[in-house]
């Protein structure tokens, strides 16, 4: 073997991988490597365990009342505290209602799951920072609901009912309960494990919006763009008509999704290196 050669040969052995790399991966632009079963289990368990501490502490219901009545108040003062009235007459047409509760109950995951899909197939370089992005905006809305316990605008009356020294009628319905969806906060299960208090910053609106943000700059359809941008308003009135959020629990949630993009941007690493080669006998965009 001439000298040539066995230089030859020792660079390729250098541009191997170090070790074997496991199926079901996609390579990344900076030579990072994503793993779509270790995303699916990565996400299943986040969603435990922010479940879990989420639904540990119920909250205390007269703080969360209490608490209700101050957003009441300012709202009224900033003269957005039409709540009641959107609803109240969205009542009179029962198809809207019955969408927007399986528009709650339903795309808050679905579309969510959708668009992690899509920026992992479709934006590889781009899907880590995105992920980063959504799982600290929903850790920090596990701080919102610990310091900042709020009872939602379906809970008002019957609070109200079960005190007698309260001389209070706030007229909100709640819509999951009476009319079809796919689920309601007093069935069950649901009623005795969700915490019914967690609901300053509003999830649902920061993961609409986050969906929006990844999806608008990447997607080539004008109208494609438009109902992405629309989602996160699309949101904001559902959770309105279910009287499950106030207006401000909207921005709360888009303060928690921007908060947590900054975070992201600090730490991500995966995909915004440097292009590299990738290694010999190993595909650029993933491994089989």
């Amino acid at each position: 073997m001439s000298v040539v050669q066995q230089h030859d040969d020792a660079r390729v052995e250098a541009r191997r991988p170090l070790r074997r790399k496991l199926r079901g991966g996609r390579r990344l632009r900076d030579g990072h490597y994503l793993y779509w079963w270790v995303e699916i289990l990565a996400v299943i368990l986040f969603y435990v365990l922010y479940s879990t501490i989420r639904n540990l502490h119920h909250g205390n219901p007269d703080e969360a009342f209490r608490h209700a009545r101050e957003l009441i108040s300012l709202q009224r003062d900033l003269g957005i505290n039409h709540e009641q009235a959107i609803q109240d007459w969205a009542l009179g047409w029962r198809p809207l209602i019955i969408a927007a509760n399986y528009f709650y109950g339903s795309l808050h995951f679905v579309v969510t799951g959708g668009v992690m899909v899509y920026l992992y197939r479709k934006w590889s370089d781009d899907y880590p920072l995105w992920r980063n992005t959504l799982a600290v905006s929903t850790g920090l809305a596990l701080i919102g609901f610990a310091l900042f316990p709020l009872m939602p605008p379906r809970l008002l009356d019957g609070f109200c009912d079960s005190h007698a020294s309260l001389s209070c009628h706030y007229g909100f319905v709640d819509t999951l309960a009476k009319d079809p969806s796919f689920w309601s906060f007093n069935s069950g299960a649901v009623s005795k494990i969700s915490n019914q208090f967690a609901a300053m910053p509003s999830v649902h609106c920061a993961w609409a919006l986050w969906c929006a943000c990844a999806l608008v700059p990447r997607l080539k359809h004008g109208w494609a763009k438009a109902l992405a941008a629309l989602y996160p308003v699309a949101t904001v009135t559902v959770i309105v008509l279910t009287a499950n959020h106030y207006f401000l629990d909207a921005p709360a949630g888009f303060l928690a999704l921007g908060l947590g993009y900054l975070a992201a941007r600090a730490f991500t690493r995966a995909g915004r290196g440097p292009a590299t080669e990738p290694p010999v006998g190993v595909p650029s965009v993933g491994v089989p």
